[in-house]
């Protein structure tokens, strides 16, 4: 067997430490099915070291030039190279892989992802914002480059999985599932208290603290509503979300005849994961299996968009267009960290968003470059910055 060789941005995060966790469960006995090129992290320089160590790839970068000494020190004798910064992980992007997770969280994964779509390997795509904000362009440089991207979001992997490439005319519409998050049923009167440890403590699935609390504010769901329209080609008013608390139908497609196809499977990022990793192939690994009679019964219902107005927004900037997407996810992030950090309230993160957009639109942001990248990268800056003068400004009237 010819071992696959990967690269992995963002491995010290929760998608990165899954694919690797992965990947140890199915190297082959004696024989090696994946080697290593890249492993990429940012500040947490313990655990990148000792995936590195395990691993043995060619280069280990660390996002924070800071961190350069700690990071060599703690691969010394290893023979495997180090570099540092956001540069560096760009190159790491570039370097020769059959296959690329691009999980690096937030606008920081843009250029990295940008950079990984020309290079003709299987780009799984983890990382929202690339497609928010580059996507069609980005699909079209995965395309020229001769390669493949396989989102690896659970409920977009759902539609991939159930979805005719071949003839999209057949489909009438998509419905993607969303678990209500930990507030679902909380009153909105409370939800003035809620603290970040509450809003990462997701019920179902094991996520990192930002990733959380867009769960937390249906964010996410907004989101992934925008880039299942780019990945699928589908207008936003054929895209349906409704809630499902269980998280076991991770998204349906539903065709032209009345048929609806459904992607089952218990919350584990490890499956959608498999399925980008070893796609059109099944990957066999020791995974959680589905036990409907355990179960009892799967419930839905419609999202409250009055109680959570993240979706609703985003679904304005998906019709909008231009930049608005990319206004939307930067504002959104923006004040997702200022709710971590506590200088921002709960209720007040979708409050920033919808300002934001409001702002972003009466200033006329633009892109002022033909690189779909850069141009993203300079609306992102410009609304960051507005995102934050509305943070600011909420602050100093409390």
């Amino acid at each position: 067997m010819i071992a696959r060789r990967v690269t992995i941005l963002g491995s010290t995060g929760s998608v990165g430490s899954s694919t690797l966790d992965l990947m140890e469960q199915t190297q082959g006995a004696g024989s090696a099915r994946f080697e290593v090129e890249a492993l990429t992290g940012g500040a947490n320089i313990a655990r990148l070291a000792e995936q590195a160590r395990r691993w043995r790839p060619r280069i280990a970068v660390t996002a924070d030039p800071a961190r350069l000494n700690e990071l060599r020190e703690a691969l010394t004798g290893t023979g495997i190279e180090t570099a540092a910064g956001p540069d560096a992980i760009v190159e790491a992007a570039t370097r020769p892989a059959d296959w690329i997770m691009a999980s690096i969280v937030g606008a920081a994964g843009l250029r990295s992802a940008w950079a990984a779509a020309e290079t003709g390997a299987t780009l799984a795509l983890a990382n929202k914002e690339s497609l928010v904000c580059c996507g069609p362009a980005l699909i079209e440089r995965v395309r020229r480059s001769g390669g493949q991207l396989i989102p690896v979001d659970s409920e977009h992997s759902a539609i991939f999985q159930v979805f005719p490439l071949e003839a999209p005319e057949r489909v009438s519409k998509l419905v993607l599932t969303a678990s209500g998050g930990p507030f679902r049923t909380l009153p909105r009167s409370a939800m003035t208290r809620i603290t970040p440890e509450q809003a990462v403590a997701h019920p179902n699935w094991s996520m990192g603290a930002k990733i959380s609390v867009d769960s937390a504010t249906m964010a996410n769901k907004g989101l992934e509503l925008i880039e299942a329209a780019y990945l699928f080609d589908m207008p936003g008013e054929r895209i349906d979300v409704v809630v499902h608390p269980e998280s076991i139908i991770h998204s349906l497609v539903e065709y032209v005849d009345g048929s609806t196809l459904a992607q089952m499977g218990p919350p584990d990022m490890r499956t959608p994961i498999a399925c980008a990793l070893s796609w059109p192939d099944r990957l066999a690994w020791p995974a959680p299996r589905l036990d409907l009679a355990s179960l009892g019964r799967l419930t839905f219902e419609a999202p409250d968009e009055a109680r959570f107005p993240a979706l609703r927004l985003a679904r304005e900037a998906l019709a909008a267009g231009g930049e608005a997407p990319i206004v939307f996810n930067a504002a959104n992030e923006v004040a997702a960290l200022a709710f971590l950090d506590r200088r921002l309230g709960f209720l007040n993160i979708a409050a920033v968003v919808a300002d934001t957009l409001e702002k972003a639109t009466s200033a006329g942001v633009s892109c002022g470059s033909d690189d779909a990248c850069d141009a993203a990268l300079a609306v992102d800056a410009q609304a960051r910055r507005i995102a934050s003068d509305v943070i600011a400004s909420l602050n100093m009237a409390a």
